[in-house]
């Protein structure tokens, strides 16, 4: 890189354009995000991805979206390191374009996590066309699309640019922000509609309920934020790109981590996990 008189000379690696040094404190959750997501996300990644591959009985419909899902955020996860070293070291434009395809397939990662509320929803709130659906293959050729569209977003991004996907990104997200809760409220109100007029709820469906608040929550977290991308016109430089977007990034970026954490404090018990993702007692009992 090359340096200007009278400023230092590198990239500070807490920010991404010069305009930011006046309000850093977003990258810095930013790499926080990125250490945790390494510690952390990858490894558990990993084992979400081991135990649905071992797993022989018990299994969920949507063991096929959560492992696509993990293996995309593994993936994710695991280009920290590059993407530490070329910014604060290298800053090599050929590698520049790994980082961008990696952030182009995280940003409509949604999709998978979209499928598995569109799965849940139609196990629990339309067990008959359930029954019908059920094959895996279904399920695979739906993964097959999904995967050349985050593959084709990501080739997009990190030959065009990021702008040139910006308000693509933000349509998906908002979309799929709109699919998942939409799904986990109807999935809500049949569970609660289910136990009307009776004092206790069945166990798997206690269990299922509140896993479902839990995961609607994490959603509204996650998601919601993107509602502020379309407004880029509305924001300073510095505002946007220092502040809101990275901020933005990063709270999502948190759901390599939340995901499978989640999806693992379930396995012994219910095997659920994210956005509804396996409630795999519920289908039979509902």
């Amino acid at each position: 890189m090359n340096c200007t008189p009278g400023e230092p000379c590198g990239r500070r690696p807490w920010y991404e354009f010069p305009e930011c040094a006046v309000a850093p404190y977003a990258f810095v959750f930013y790499y926080v995000v990125k250490v945790l997501n390494l510690a952390v996300g990858t490894p558990c990644n990993v084992l979400v991805m081991w135990q649905i591959a071992t797993k022989k009985t018990d299994t969920s419909t949507s063991d096929i979206f959560i492992f696509n899902l993990a293996l995309l955020d593994a993936y994710f996860c695991v280009m920290t390191p590059v993407e530490m070293v070329n910014r604060i070291l290298l800053d090599d434009s050929r590698i520049w374009y790994f980082q961008r395809f990696a952030y182009g397939i995280k940003d409509v990662a949604p999709l998978f996590l979209m499928c598995i509320c569109l799965d849940r929803y139609v196990a629990v709130v339309h067990p008959v066309l359930f029954t019908g659906i059920r094959d895996n293959k279904i399920r695979i050729g739906i993964s097959i699309v999904v995967w050349g569209l985050i593959v084709a977003h990501g080739l997009t991004k990190s030959v065009l640019g990021v702008m040139s996907v910006n308000e693509v990104f933000s349509g998906v997200t908002l979309f799929a922000f709109i699919v998942m809760v939409f799904c986990n409220i109807a999935i809500i109100w049949v569970l609660r509609r289910s136990v009307a007029g009776k004092e206790v709820m069945h166990p798997v469906k206690k269990k299922a309920f509140r896993m479902v608040l839990i995961i609607l929550a994490i959603i509204v977290a996650s998601y919601l934020p993107v509602a502020l991308m379309p407004f880029v016109s509305y924001y300073s430089f510095v505002v946007f790109q220092c502040q809101i977007a990275i901020s933005v990034f990063s709270i999502m970026d948190l759901s390599c981590s939340i995901e499978p954490l989640l999806y693992i404090t379930k396995m012994d018990h219910v095997s659920g996990s994210c956005c509804g993702r396996s409630f795999s007692k519920m289908p039979h009992d509902v």
